[in-house]
């Protein structure tokens, strides 16, 4: 989704405190799925345990009903890159799998992603899944120290140009990430890749979400007829990593990461600033 000169959304250190509350049931989710994804499960059956998490909470889904999406969240096998439908797909032993999980409290949102590998998932699916998730990270550091969010895009870009050619990943463009707070999807455009335009000025306020997807092969993809499931054209495999970072006057906080995103900046030298 891309925005054009749409306003950008600035909270205050109290309304982010409240989207954390939405982004730490998306954890919830997280830490739902990784327990219950295992080989003989359908994907739709996985879409009702991140159900169960919304409803304990008393959340919901800002998934379901979104233009119409059909799933409390969307679940991507193998060659499908993003927006994959949960249904009667059984997992096997041998898959990669994206979750991308979403929820709304109080009217606001939490919204990341994470990539799980079977038990006997390929190394080149693994080692995609690590690559993806360092550049997820590698643009999340950026932030602190960033200009404009078109920097973020340049380090994405900057850190899969740095992986050896013989085993390098394949850099999804045409999609991003975005803002994030009292709607799911707000300007600004967040993009994984170097553009001209740098981009809006970061401020404190801004809350953004960092969603690097990166394929074994070439990132070119296509739409299904369902409208919403993105695909590879080459049949190569995908991984997809999304964390909501808010920044605010002492740093960046990264909401939906239960510890504010202290493991994941520890090797970049950088420390989350809580609001919490």
């Amino acid at each position: 989704m891309m925005f054009g000169r749409e306003a950008i959304e600035y909270k205050s250190d109290d309304q982010i405190r409240k989207i954390r509350r939405a982004a730490l049931v998306v954890a919830d989710i997280h830490d739902a799925l990784r327990e219950a994804a295992k080989p003989g499960v359908t994907t739709g059956e996985l879409d009702l345990v991140a159900g169960r998490v919304l409803e304990k909470a008393g959340a919901r889904s800002n998934f379901l009903g979104y233009y119409g999406y059909p799933a409390n969240a969307c679940i991507s096998v193998n060659e499908t890159i993003v927006h994959g439908i949960p249904g009667d797909r059984v997992l096997t032993d041998t898959d990669i799998v994206s979750f991308d999980c979403g929820a709304v409290v109080d009217g606001w949102h939490g919204d990341a992603c994470f990539t799980v590998c079977m038990p006997n998932a390929s190394e080149e699916d693994r080692r995609l899944s690590d690559f993806t998730e360092t550049a997820m990270w590698t643009g999340i550091a950026k932030l602190a120290t960033a200009k404009h969010v078109g920097e973020v895009g340049g380090a994405i870009e900057d850190y899969v140009d740095s992986i050896p050619e013989e085993i390098r990943p394949g850099l999804v463009e045409e999609y991003m990430g975005h803002g994030i707070g009292s709607q799911m999807h707000q300007p600004p455009d967040v993009l994984n890749y170097r553009a001209k335009n740098r981009g809006a000025k970061i401020k404190p306020g801004m809350v953004l979400c960092v969603e690097p997807m990166l394929t074994v092969g070439s990132p070119a993809s296509r739409v299904l007829e369902d409208d919403w499931t993105v695909v590879t054209l080459d049949g190569s495999n995908a991984s997809h990593w999304e964390h909501e970072v808010a920044i605010h006057h002492g740093g960046i906080w990264v909401v939906t990461a239960p510890d504010g995103g202290a493991a994941g900046l520890a090797p970049f030298g950088i420390e989350p600033a809580p609001l919490d």
